[in-house]
């Protein structure tokens, strides 16, 4: 292959991983029991031009309709599998992975793999395996040789950190330092995300003296939050700036961010409305879109992941907790936004 082929070839591949940037991917939870199949998931994503979703567990019954789909996928490795994936060596893990994944859906369609979901907010008691776990995990990748191709991170809650106002005073809660700071320096060495899951609407909810409902919702008029020479005016960007800040805090720079869940209700509480939650996840489809960055980071687009596909009538909490879906189980959608 030529000198000017080469280059061609590696620009191609430049551009093909860039444009991943600008595309949403959606999240598909399946706490229901009144959700349509897979299969006619998989078309609803792709009908829509939606190229990349998230399933919260390798469920046998799932992966396959994704398989041949052409979408991108991020698998959930559930916490309760991570008590044995840290006890357990690499060969192990290996064959967890090709027990429960890869028996199903092929490496080649898997971009991440979430290793653990808020283990440090809901699931504590797995919050010692979830390290190792990541580790055996990542052993068994490169014994398959796809270490470079399947990247891998855990989904943390917002929650881990202790200070987030403002952004450039984010720090991680001193007490998870144990579990972060490792995991911190895998992804460091590896390349891989810091994944995090934020909601404004519940900020907002809970919170609504200090957090206005205009700056959770990206309102023209929402009022510039000022950090030295930075200007916030949404509490989406002020929250990724202050994980940022926090890994910085620890001496950890340049960790990319990923949203891995975020959206906004239509029902269960007053201001969860299909207007609210048409301006909030327009806004993240347009800034994904748009590739815009953070006052902080400017440059730097963030991936993000909606939530969620379909409303979830088994969720349990709230009754908002079962109304963040974006389409009817017909198919249409519950409200007007455009994934083009």
């Amino acid at each position: 292959m030529s000198n000017v082929l080469i280059l061609l070839f590696l620009a191609a591949l430049v551009f093909q991983a860039s444009s991943d940037s600008n595309k949403i991917g959606i999240c598909h939870g399946r706490v229901g029991n009144d959700l349509p199949s897979p299969y006619a998931a998989s078309l609803l994503l792709k009908s829509n031009g939606i190229s990349k979703v998230r399933l919260f567990l390798p469920d046998p019954t799932v992966l396959p309709a994704f398989n041949s789909a052409g979408i991108e996928l991020m698998i959930g490795v559930p916490n309760e599998n991570l008590t044995y994936l840290a006890s357990s060596d690499a060969n192990l893990a290996v064959n967890w992975l090709r027990s429960n994944i890869f028996t199903f859906v092929s490496p080649d369609h898997i971009r991440y793999l979430v290793v653990g979901n808020e283990v440090l907010y809901k699931d504590t008691f797995y919050s010692q395996y979830l390290v190792p776990a990541i580790n055996n995990i990542y052993k068994a990748l490169q014994m398959l040789g796809l270490d470079k191709k399947i990247k891998l991170s855990s989904a943390h809650a917002s929650s881990v950190l202790s200070s987030s106002y403002p952004p450039s005073a984010g720090a991680f809660d001193q007490q998870l330092l144990s579990v972060l700071l490792p995991m911190l320096q895998f992804l460091n060495q590896t390349g891989s995300p810091f994944m995090v899951n934020t909601y404004p609407f519940f900020s907002y909810i809970n919170d609504p003296i200090n957090v206005p409902l205009n700056y959770a919702l990206f309102g023209p008029d929402a009022v510039s939050v000022k950090d030295g020479d930075l200007a916030y005016t949404n509490l989406f960007d002020a929250t990724i700036d202050a994980i940022v800040a926090a890994m910085e805090r620890e001496g950890f720079k340049g960790i990319p961010v990923i949203v891995t869940e975020t959206g906004w209700p239509t029902a269960g509480h007053v201001v969860a409305t299909k207007e609210n939650a048409a301006i909030y996840n327009g806004k993240i489809v347009e800034r994904v879109r748009n590739r815009v960055g953070t006052p902080k980071l400017p440059g730097v687009p963030v991936e993000v992941y909606l939530f969620d596909l379909y409303d979830e009538n088994l969720k349990s909490g709230g009754e908002f907790e079962k109304h963040f879906g974006i389409f009817n189980l017909d198919g249409s959608k519950l409200y007007n936004i455009d994934f083009s």
